[in-house]
């Protein structure tokens, strides 16, 4: 028999990279659950140019500085970090692994870093807050504003350390691979923090094209300074603003009561041929760096891509996909492993 000359998968190799993790979910997942976390909005060209945009930056480094043991810790809000690397807000986690949030938080408070929360998460956050790490929740603002306090309050009350307010989401991105793939969350999976008394939401178990429906009536569309300045005044929490990527907005944020700000393209998951993060990051940063920390996600995958968003003045990048594919490689490696 002819020897394969197909290289072995990232299911079978030891991973190496974060890519490595990507290529080992896409053939572990189904197509649909694969395509919902990978995919972004229409030709996902915003999602390309997050990773253009580290491609292009190089080092001019420094030698003979006498380094010899660098400290990567950091402090945000009192709370001192190991490493400027934190997970950002990304719903429905269970469709990666059977633990979901609950094993993300943990995994990001054995670290030492920051745990963020996603609104439409399939574990609560008062389960969430258990892992007893750093977390932060992630908050869409409903036009029913009981809704939107109710989260708040349930949050500061768990003990979560910082709200970080999504205001690039007026209306779903449109994501062209869930319509495809005619997606919806499998069976027995719920939003868990939109249950119980915040069922009045409506049913949000749903596919794209009524998940969609529900973020056009059931969230507010129409955010203003006011919103920010009444969700800074509502809660004792700092409040991050995620999804900026201009200095003229940064600032207004700053002057509304935001705490930090996130300089964010959702991902490549919203508005498609966004501006890349970090080409859009020296701007915000030069504009309110200064005065408020300022934070990076989309498209990192490697230490050096850590290091080029430091360079350009981020207190700290965040991450999503690639530890969202490092748990559906965790959870098919402990099966396999279970199975020999």
């Amino acid at each position: 028999m002819a020897k394969s000359t197909t290289p072995a998968t990232a299911v079978d190799a030891p991973p190496v990279r974060a890519e490595d993790f990507e290529v080992a979910a896409r053939a572990i997942l189904p197509k649909a659950i694969y395509d919902y976390f990978a995919g972004g909005a229409e030709d996902e060209a915003a999602i390309a140019g997050n990773r253009a945009a580290f491609a292009r930056w190089r080092f001019r480094y420094r030698v003979l500085t006498g380094a010899s043991e660098p400290d990567l810790g950091l402090e945000l809000f009192g709370r001192r970090l190991a490493m400027p690397v934190q997970l950002a807000a990304a719903a429905t986690q269970k469709m990666a692994h059977p633990q979901g949030e609950l094993g993300a938080a943990t995994a990001a408070a054995a670290a030492g870093v920051v745990y963020c929360l996603s609104t439409l998460s399939t574990t609560s956050l008062e389960d969430v807050a258990t892992a007893q790490g750093v977390p932060w929740f992630q908050l869409y603002v409903f036009k029913d504003r009981g809704i939107t306090t109710e989260l708040v309050d349930r949050a500061e009350a768990a003990g979560y350390q910082a709200i970080v307010l999504t205001v690039d989401t007026p209306i779903l991105g449109r994501r062209e691979r869930d319509f495809r793939n005619a997606f919806g969350m499998p069976a027995g999976f719920l939003y868990e923090n939109l249950v119980g008394p915040l069922s009045r939401t409506g049913p949000v178990d749903v596919g794209q094209s009524a998940l969609a429906e529900y973020f056009s009536f059931q969230l507010d569309h129409a955010l203003t300074l006011k919103d920010l300045e009444w969700l800074a005044g509502h809660t004792r929490l700092p409040v991050l603003v995620k999804g900026v990527v201009r200095p003229d907005d940064a600032r207004r944020s700053l002057s509304a009561g935001a705490r930090g700000v996130i300089v964010s393209n959702h991902g490549g998951r919203q508005l498609d041929y966004s501006i890349a993060t970090l080409d859009a990051l020296p701007a915000v940063v030069d504009e309110v760096g200064g005065e408020l920390p300022v934070l990076l996600d989309g498209g990192v995958r490697r230490g050096t891509d850590v290091l080029k968003a430091l360079a350009l003045g981020a207190r700290s990048v965040m991450i999503g996909r690639p530890y969202l594919a490092s748990a559906v490689f965790s959870s098919s490696y402990a099966t396999r492993s279970s199975c020999r």
